[in-house]
């Protein structure tokens, strides 16, 4: 029986893993959850797993036992007593402490958080080096793109591989016309075509933000350098990447989009389970499309892609800049157009080549967070 610590139990990844978990009774025991906030989904997952340890920044909910409360917050639920596994759902850098912490006590992680590689790859990697061995046995990606590239390199050495190719929908705007449409709404942005997902990480499909997230954990996961990672439009969502290796030959993954697959795959390593999903195949898929991504129309992933391949503090600056950008955007203070701006702006001013330690890119990311919501952010209104 594999115990699991899951680190954002009410979000969407949250929510589904407890479905996987579920319906694998045999197999696997929750006995750590942690959520931001004390919502009535938080209160009813403590009451319906009462052998699981909980934390949420909010506090602890009343009537709940004392024993049951992890003080520590989060790194105190990744190394406690029968965790095994460490799922990360959470949303921003919160859980880079905890990520870190439990790979050190001799957890296995499975990371569906972009923050985590974003801002502290280099000291994520540092601890995989110093434990050896599988690394994505270590550290088990579940977001779908890299679960896909993760199960094409089963096997291959990496020595073998010429290109990572990550897939985007392109999100709402992957055909927008900029001379004929006037400026972006938020509710435009917020309508994507393939995945529903929570805000931030929609609005981060609609610039292919996120992608570029991608490309900076494909770095560090795979130890494969920026420019033979890359990534094409691939409007169905059914191929979740591909490797093209060294004699021309291409891996794909592939499947109608769910979730639920990855996160079973990474449960379950290195077993196949049979799961509850419905079954699809081929016939099912219909015409799958390819086209080049264009950075001209979405300039917010140059930008990233451009300040990731300089290295070294610039992780933080990216996410921090980023996050900020998006809660102005769906606040209605900064233009979808302004969003590459203000990232841009925030790499010029703090970026630098020393690759920080945890203390550091904490303070960091305060203060980027605390300027570009203050001051000069309101100036980059493009």
């Amino acid at each position: 029986m594999t115990g699991i610590a899951l680190l954002g139990s009410t979000g969407s990844i949250g929510l589904q893993t407890l479905a996987v978990l579920e319906a694998l009774p045999q197999h696997f025991e929750l006995r750590a959850i942690a959520a931001r906030r004390q919502s009535d989904e938080f209160v009813a997952q403590l009451a319906a797993f009462p052998g699981a340890r909980g934390w949420c920044e909010e506090g602890r909910p009343g009537g709940l036992d004392a024993g049951r409360w992890a003080d520590g917050g989060l790194a105190e639920l990744a190394v406690g007593d029968g965790i095994d596994l460490v799922v990360v759902a959470t949303t921003g850098m919160a859980a880079l402490p905890a990520v870190l912490a439990a790979l050190r006590a001799g957890r296995r992680v499975a990371l569906a958080n972009k923050e985590t590689l974003v801002t502290g790859g280099h000291l994520v990697a540092r601890e995989l080096d110093a434990i050896g061995g599988d690394r994505l046995d270590r550290l088990r990606p579940i977001d779908s793109e890299h679960s896909a590239i993760w199960q094409c390199l089963l096997g291959e050495p990496i020595e073998g591989v010429a290109r990572l190719i990550l897939t985007a929908s392109g999100g709402p705007f992957r055909n927008r016309n900029d001379t004929e449409a006037g400026p972006v709404t938020i509710d435009q942005a917020l309508t994507h075509p393939t995945w529903k997902m929570g805000p931030k990480i929609t609005i981060d499909s609609a610039t292919l933000v996120n992608k570029a997230f991608e490309a900076i954990e494909a770095r560090w996961l795979y130890g494969v350098p920026y420019p033979r990672i890359e990534a094409v439009i691939h409007p169905q969502s059914v191929v979740h990447s591909l490797v093209e290796f060294t004699d021309g030959t291409f891996k794909a993954q592939m499947g109608l989009p769910d979730m639920r697959l990855p996160i079973q795959y990474a449960l379950t390593y290195p077993d196949r389970l049979r799961s509850p999903m419905p079954r699809t195949g081929p016939t099912d898929w219909g015409t799958l499309d390819f086209a080049a991504l264009d950075e001209a129309r979405f300039p917010a992933y140059r930008t990233v892609r451009s300040a990731a391949a300089a290295g070294g503090n610039r992780g933080t600056i990216l996410n921090a800049a980023d996050e900020v950008a998006v809660e102005r955007f769906l606040a209605g203070s900064l233009s979808f157009e302004g969003i590459p701006a203000l990232i841009a702006t925030a790499v010029e001013r703090w970026g630098t080549d020393a690759e920080p330690e945890l203390d550091a890119i904490q303070a960091l990311d305060a203060e980027v967070r605390s300027t570009l919501s203050a001051g000069i952010g309101r100036s980059v209104d493009a």
